[in-house]
């Protein structure tokens, strides 16, 4: 046949094909965007073979099965059809990786009609080509039905082939694709992880104790993950309750002061049975506690909740309440997030804990060590009463004996602070009596103490007052830190010396100076010398004695300093606030 312009039909037909192979590898070049490329694929295939509707069928390996990716025409029976494969026309074609071509489907056995008797379709004749992948594979199917002009060709046979294999190139780049996108989020994903830990790690450091801690994880938390409100509820095994540690957004302050049932709530479930909760209708979920909703006057609209774990299984829980902006819900990405932030919560925890168990173990030996030291102190006062209680007996003028007996009175005050300070040691606080202190009448009591400290050595006491004002300061544990100077210098000049008390005014400081003629402080303990329970073997030392020192000098917001070099003995410095903190000058 000739068309108008004297052109056969069939060379026109050739070009017309032509012309669409090279519009589709134009379109596969210039697009990764699958669905339009794969229409326009079937869409070639039907009008170029004539056929009255083509589907396009892929692979799906895990459920043996065939789906159809694209599918003309109504099919009346379901938005997909599902082939089985090694069933029916696409189902034989897949599985043997060859093409079919039938004039009259219902004369072959392959063909399953149960399609077309569900949705009144008549198929005729058919046209199936596999689709391979570059190593073979088939990844799924092309088939044309019922071609208007009678049966299908092998021109029509050659041209699916064509565009079914451009249709596998088309798959393969957008699967090709996909998996870049995928192995970028995963990147990104990882990359994000990393920053949270990062910042977790951050907030740890910077953290001004546990709770502070927990306050500022809790708040990255919601920050990351998009929350209104959370807490964070830790189990107290002993009382076989939930304590919130830590609670921020509306109604926090009212949840801090509330304890839970182990077990009560979404947080109790999770805090007891270490499993994850996403829930978007807390009021429908039976674990949900509607009671305590109520105390604390926030209904949630939805929560997410993730445990904490310790050495022996769940400790507690994260919840977060809210998701923000209103309206959206938690996903499976934010469980995923707060497990991350939880897991770094749960490890400081352990670590606050473990330090908290060692801070008590240490505090228990000290406790011991302690009284040691303060049993050793108590030989000065002990010497000292014992001396006034003599010079009394045997003095007949009531004036003298009155003062005897307040210099007795003076040391069993200080007798009683050394048993204050043990107590105040084994409960970790801090206790100060700042008074006002003249400091002459103070200097000739560290005089009289230090010449009772030194009686019966051949040490000389100097004392020089370079200050004759007013202070403020504890006057009792600056004495205790005294004598510990004192009985460190007595130990270092065994064949005996000279000690050297001095005080000064350098600015707004208070300056003691205790100097000994001793050998120095060995090199070994120079670096560690105010750390507890560093000793250079001193039979019945204990390690504690300038410790002590450091730590009442820094209470009164004083420093200590030390200068020694071998042979020419040492000089503590202390440094203290001449005027009262926080209070007018005197």
């Amino acid at each position: 046949m000739n068309t108008a312009d004297g052109r056969d039909y069939r060379v026109q037909s050739l070009e017309r094909r032509i012309e669409s192979v090279v519009e589709i590898g134009r379109a596969l070049a210039s697009t990764l965007d699958l669905d339009p490329l794969l229409h326009l694929i079937l869409d070639t295939v039907t009008e170029l073979v004539d056929a009255d509707r083509s589907t396009l069928f892929l692979l799906d390996e895990e459920r043996g099965e065939l789906w159809s990716k694209i599918a003309q025409g109504d099919l009346g029976v379901a938005p997909e059809i599902r082939v089985r494969l090694g069933e029916g026309v696409a189902g034989w074609v897949a599985r043997s990786g060859k093409t079919l071509t039938l004039d009259d489907a219902y004369q072959d056995e392959r063909f399953n009609p149960e399609f077309d008797r569900q949705s009144g379709y008549r198929t005729r004749s058919i046209l199936c080509v596999p689709l391979a992948d570059k190593r073979g594979r088939t990844i799924g199917v092309i088939q044309a039905l019922n071609k208007r002009s009678g049966p299908f060709t092998a021109d029509d046979v050659e041209l699916l082939q064509s565009l079914a294999g451009q249709a596998a190139v088309a798959l393969e780049n957008a699967r090709l694709y996909e998996s870049v996108l995928a192995q970028k989020r995963e990147l990104e994903e990882r990359v994000h992880e990393l920053d949270v830990l990062v910042e977790t790690e951050r907030d740890a450091g910077a953290a001004q104790g546990l709770d502070d801690m927990l306050d500022r994880m809790l708040q990255r938390a919601m920050d990351l993950v998009g929350a209104e409100a959370g807490s964070i509820a830790l189990r107290d095994r002993a009382s076989a309750t939930l304590l919130f540690r830590s609670a921020r957004g509306r109604a926090g302050e009212a949840v801090r002061r509330l304890r839970l049932a182990d077990g009560e709530g979404i947080v109790g479930f999770v805090a007891t049975r270490g499993e994850s909760a996403l829930v978007d209708d807390p009021a429908g979920d039976p674990r949900h506690s509607t009671d305590f909703a109520q105390r604390i006057g926030h209904p949630p609209r939805n929560i997410v909740c993730v445990p904490l774990f310790g050495e022996d299984g769940p400790v507690g829980a994260v919840e977060l309440l809210d998701k923000t902006p209103a309206g959206q819900a938690f996903t499976a990405a934010d469980v995923k997030l707060l497990t991350l932030i939880a897991g770094q919560i749960s490890k400081a925890l352990q670590l606050a804990r473990a330090r908290e168990e060692r801070i008590n173990e240490s505090r228990l030996a000290a406790i011991g060590q302690l009284l040691a030291s303060v049993l050793h102190d108590l030989r000065t006062p002990m010497t000292v009463i014992s001396g006034y209680a003599q010079l009394m007996a045997a003095s007949g003028d009531a004036t003298l004996r009155a003062e005897h007996a307040r210099q007795i009175d003076r040391q069993f005050e200080l007798v009683g602070a050394m048993m204050r300070e043990v107590l105040a040691f084994a409960r970790g606080e801090t206790q100060l009596l700042a008074r006002k202190v003249y400091l002459h009448k103070f200097m000739e009591e560290v005089e009289a103490q230090m010449r009772a400290e030194f009686s019966g050595s051949a040490i000389e006491v100097a004392v020089e007052i370079g200050y004759r004002g007013v202070a403020w300061f504890d006057e009792l544990k600056l004495l205790r830190a005294v004598h510990n100077i004192a009985r460190n210098a007595r130990e270092a000049m065994e064949g005996g010396g000279r000690f050297a008390v001095g005080l000064a005014v350098d600015g707004a400081d208070l300056v003691f100076t205790f100097a000994d003629s001793g050998p120095g402080i060995p090199p070994e303990i120079e670096g560690r010398l105010f750390d507890p329970f560093v000793t250079s073997g001193k039979q019945g030392g204990t390690g504690l004695g300038l410790a002590i020192v450091k730590k009442i000098v820094e209470d009164h917001g004083g420093r200590v300093a030390c200068r020694s070099s071998p042979g020419s003995g040492t000089t503590f410095e202390l440094r203290l606030p001449r005027e009262r903190r926080n209070d007018p000058p005197a």
